[in-house]
């Protein structure tokens, strides 16, 4: 399913959050940050380069840190959901009508203002004989001008929107209901803009902290807002498909208030950093019109992820649609999103933060046309987020059913939706080392603007995912309509970022004359070995326990993820040992040496 945000890797889930949005954001400025040949990073060796060094590192540590936090806050969220509205229909329009304002804000001025205007923000910190205060000021309002026109004009037009997404087996409540949810989120598309300028304004004077936590906040107001929904609606709220104007009310104004507090949390860190925003009407003249082939390529790009992105929403929306008249297990756009949460999170923990402590090394081997460096960073990247992303691609193929029971298996959401939910993970779990592997070499593209590449290839992988899910989830749904249609969405999903992920690679070795491929495969191989045999043993093991575990239980899934997943990881550093696996060897040694167990 596509993401908003221009810069994931490909397609996502459309999530209602913008967590991947921010680290994405605050990596790219960290990185232009430390590749300005001005700064103390640049060539050469001085006792000021390696201060400069050091508090890169410790930027990258911060966002890495907000990074999982707000992911972790993510899962909660989804949690929080599933037990105020379970899986069913309900939920479904409430996934769609908060998802949507995050959809308007990244296709209308998202792309081109992370593209080019925040480049430029940058630029006139730097140059400007006022610290770029005047340009500020001036972005701030013309953005801020334009989204809240759009803002209006969404609310206004919210019922034709929603049936861009929604499936043409939505009744007219449904519909209806859908509408009402998307007039109360849709005002976040204000918010989301006013949230990435105040956090580019921080990051550009070297705050990085507060824009990566401040999407905690906000799900800290959505999770409030579930839970005060179950207490004053009762657990049963909604489970006949229905609900009150209060209700909705609730839920909208709740949801929006969180992204609201997200932006506005940063107004005082923004007073300490010395940043007064006034407004300022002057626009001609003041370098705002820098737009061309980096923002034509960008928006080109969103514009291809939404295109998939509303298919595929179309299509999750519609199982649950037949799935609550034919009375089975409920599950479809929520139960979708949820599981590409608990996919994405390995890849949160460990791909973001080893990315995020590289990509200033990367930025300044592009600036300076070190090739050869870059793709060393690069290799090493995924080298090194491999060796963790399969143990956790295998673990979570394994154990996926049962930490769907854990997570979500609470207040209207039953155990069958809990475990369809956990089951579709599974399946999307085939595909997280591709989809470490592209984010990895994404990366590379953007350390040298290469916006159109990454263009064509997501053109690619969109084609490539529709190709597939579409006709598969027909074949699937004609023989059994319901929640086994949402695996086939899930396949095509993996299937494409398998193929993508090949020719991305080889656009970029091209390019850079190499990317250590033989090193880099010859590694790939050894880990995906010691993962087959890791997933031999936790099935083995898990098969076993089978016997002896109440499925469905959770304290049963808590034993099974506890046993079955300290076997795995032994198995896996086990192999990794024997197969001389040395990426695997030089993790365990770090942690090791900081957190020295056993002296």
């Amino acid at each position: 399913m596509a993401d908003p945000t221009p810069d994931d890797p490909g397609t996502g889930t459309g999530r209602e959050g913008t967590d991947e949005l921010t680290e994405d954001l605050a990596e790219e400025l960290a990185g232009d940050v430390v590749s300005d040949p001005t700064s103390s990073a640049s060539s050469g060796t001085s006792p000021s380069q390696g201060t400069a060094s050091t508090s890169v590192m410790r930027s990258s540590l911060v966002m890495s840190a907000g990074t999982v936090l707000s992911r972790f806050g993510g899962v909660l969220r989804g949690v929080a959901l599933a037990a105020a509205l379970g899986a069913g229909t309900v939920a479904d329009m409430f996934t769609l009508g908060n998802t949507l304002p995050n959809v308007v804000y990244i296709l209308v001025i998202g792309g081109a203002l992370n593209a080019v205007f925040i480049p430029e923000l940058v630029r006139h910190m730097k140059d400007d004989p006022d610290g770029g205060d005047g340009y500020a000021h001036r972005l701030i309002t013309l953005v801020g001008t334009i989204l809240l026109v759009v803002s209006v004009l969404a609310v206004i037009l919210a019922p034709w929107i929603v049936r861009i997404y929604a499936t043409p087996q939505y009744s007219q409540e449904q519909l209806d209901l859908a509408t009402a949810f998307a007039r109360f989120c849709l005002p976040q598309i204000f918010f989301y803009g006013v949230y990435t300028m105040l956090s580019q304004v921080l990051n550009a004077r070297g705050r990085f902290g507060a824009p990566m936590f401040a999407p905690i906040a906000n799900n800290i107001v959505a999770i409030a807002t579930f839970v005060l929904f179950i207490v004053v609606a009762g657990p049963q709220a909604g489970a006949d498909g229905v609900l009150e104007p209060w209700q909705v009310t609730l839920l909208g104004v709740g949801t929006t208030l969180g992204v609201a507090v997200q932006a506005l949390v940063l107004v005082p860190v923004l007073r300490r950093a010395h940043y007064v925003w006034r407004p300022h009407f002057s626009w001609r003249g003041a370098g705002l019109g820098t737009a061309g082939g980096l923002a034509f390529w960008t928006i080109g790009l969103v514009l291809v992820n939404q295109l998939a992105y509303a298919v595929i929403v179309r299509l999750a929306t519609g199982v649950n649609a037949v799935s609550e008249q034919q009375g089975k297990t409920a599950a479809g756009l929520t139960a979708y999103t949820n599981a590409h949460l608990m996919f994405v999170l390995p890849h949160s923990v460990i791909t973001v933060s080893i990315v995020a402590a590289l990509l200033p090394r990367m930025s300044r081997a592009a600036h300076d046309r070190r090739l050869g460096d870059l793709a060393g960073d690069v290799a090493s990247g995924m080298r090194s987020a491999s060796a963790l992303i399969v143990p956790a691609s295998v673990a979570l193929v394994v154990l996926g059913t049962q930490a769907g029971v854990l997570l979500f298996n609470y207040g209207q959401t039953s155990t069958e939706s809990a475990q369809v939910t956990g089951a579709l993970a599974s399946v999307f779990a085939l595909g997280l080392l591709p989809f470490t592997l592209y984010y990895v070499i994404l990366r590379g593209w953007y350390a040298l603007e290469l916006t159109r590449t990454a263009f064509w290839v997501t053109v690619l992988l969109n084609v490539l995912n529709l190709a597939i899910a579409v006709p598969l989830y027909s074949a699937v749904a004609a023989r059994q309509a319901g929640p086994a249609a949402l695996s086939a969405l899930a396949a095509g999903y993996v299937a494409a970022y398998w193929l993508t992920v090949v020719v991305a690679w080889r656009v970029l070795s091209r390019r850079l004359g190499g990317l250590e491929t033989a090193r880099t495969v010859r590694a790939l191989v050894r880990m995906l070995l010691a993962g087959l045999g890791t997933l031999a043993v936790m099935g083995g093991a898990q098969h076993l326990l089978a016997d002896h575990l109440t499925l469905g239980h959770k304290l049963a899934a808590v034993l099974d993820i506890a046993v079955v997943g300290a076997l795995g990881l032994v198995t896996y550093l086990v192999l990794a040992r024997v197969m001389r696996i040395t990426e695997v060897t030089e993790v365990v040694a770090m942690l090791r040496r900081r957190v020295p167990l056993g002296r």
